[in-house]
């Protein structure tokens, strides 16, 4: 019988599962949207009935008894306060949501060390400060906490990737002490394990309602990006991913942690390596601004990627760019405009192309490994002219992607949490 692990991505639209094979191939796989379950995306109950009926689809398609191991990714820095029994006492703050607080924000921008990533309104740590506040909080965990929780019956217990954003320090392998100094009541921070640590076993609750064994492993997840990284199959320090959707983020795995504030670098910890990168205002919703996306199509067949327009383009939608330049004043620069819109789409990939290559370099700069590989994931990944300018601009090898399922890169940690646990 063929051993299985099951990865689960809970996202801002659905949630999705895969059942992973010791040799890292996708034996199933599941999606379920949220709004499914009401129109309210922000509320655990929705959440946790989009999980059910994801895993249920999922094992539906595979033998239930061949599943050792689970492990849950969730959106970065989207935090809940829990009672003692893990209910949630309040509506939980997603990961794009800011706390207003002044007296909270000045807290932290005084006592944290300009490279944690717990600065900023929209910092675990900030909704953590937050929601102490109210009574009978036993626990603020984050979402991926609170989903593996209802496996598990654990509900004080997260993983070095989500607890970055709450002002973990991954390279101390602690909460550190000037959290305290911020009003935080430590006691109510999750314990911290590593990726793809077990953090216990399915209850009998859960075993009984999903048709699985009682001693299977729940395994500590991650963040949804970190996720999407180790679904590509990157796993040596220089290898590269490259996301090009409405904008372009670039990740590198190094052998130690990058930390560029200035940037909006931060790393989280993969294994004995370390996940850097940084993201840019340029990208797909750029080219959306001139281009709809039958007509870039259309303009690409006509791209010749092996000469240059000559054009230096930096390409933007409005003003100011963090990464690979920090300068909020940056202005784009799309002109002149050639006759031609097939070169002007042209020299626009080349710019966002050069982007690239620019991050890339930056990141090696600050300290990062010399790129050796890139995958590449998102819409533009399957423009052929574009892959074509970007392996000029790059010179490295360009790889497939295994996956772009974020739930794989996940159910990768469930097998390592399964082998740990001599389960495989």
């Amino acid at each position: 019988m063929a051993q299985l692990a099951i990865g689960i991505d809970i996202g801002t639209s659905g949630s999705r599962a895969v059942a992973m094979r010791p040799d890292f191939s996708v034996a199933a796989h599941a999606a379920v949207p949220l709004d499914r379950f009401g129109p309210n995306g922000r509320d655990p109950a929705v959440w946790w009935a989009a999980v059910e009926a994801t895993l249920k689809a999922l094992l539906s398609s595979i033998d239930r008894a061949a599943v050792r191991a689970i492990a849950v990714d969730g959106t970065s820095g989207t935090v809940l306060p829990v009672d003692g029994a893990g209910r949630p006492l309040a509506e939980p703050l997603m990961y794009n949501d800011k706390v207003s607080d002044d007296a909270i924000l000045a807290a932290i921008a005084r006592t944290a060390p300009e490279a944690s990533a717990a600065h900023g309104a929209t910092s675990g740590l900030a909704k953590a400060l937050w929601f102490q506040r109210l009574p009978g909080v036993h626990a603020v965990l984050h979402q991926a906490d609170w989903i593996a929780g209802q496996f598990s019956g654990r509900f004080d217990v997260s993983d070095e990737n989500n607890s970055l954003k709450t002002g973990y320090d991954a390279e101390e392998g602690r909460w550190p002490d000037w959290i305290a100094e911020t009003g935080m009541r430590l006691k109510l921070l999750p314990a911290v394990v590593r990726p793809g640590s077990v953090t216990g076993r399915l209850t009998a609750a859960a075993a009984d309602q999903f048709g699985l064994r009682r001693d299977m492993a729940v395994v500590a997840g991650t963040t949804d990006g970190c996720a999407s990284f180790l679904a590509t199959g990157a796993a040596e320090a220089g290898d590269g991913v490259t996301a090009l959707g409405s904008s372009l983020t670039i990740k590198i795995l190094s052998d130690r942690p990058i930390f560029a504030p200035r940037y909006g670098i931060y790393s989280h910890r993969l294994g004995d390596a370390w996940l850097a990168g940084g993201a840019s205002n340029t990208g797909g919703k750029v080219l959306a601004r001139h281009f709809p996306l039958a007509h870039i199509v259309e303009l690409s067949a006509a791209v010749d990627p092996a000469t240059e327009t000559g054009l230096d383009y930096y390409p933007l939608g409005a003003a100011g760019e963090r990464f690979p330049i920090a300068d909020p004043s940056l202005q784009p620069r799309l002109l002149p405009r050639p006759d031609s819109d097939a070169d002007y789409l042209k020299a626009m990939l080349e710019g966002i192309a050069a982007i690239e290559a620019l991050g890339y370099r930056r990141l090696a700069e600050l300290g990062a490994p010399s790129l050796t590989s890139v995958r590449s994931v998102g819409g533009g990944a399957a423009n052929a002219a574009w892959t074509e300018i970007r392996r000029r601009k790059l010179g490295v090898d360009f790889l497939p992607a295994l996956s772009d399922e974020a739930a794989a890169g996940t159910a990768r940690l469930a097998l390592t949490g399964a082998k740990e646990a001599g389960l495989l």
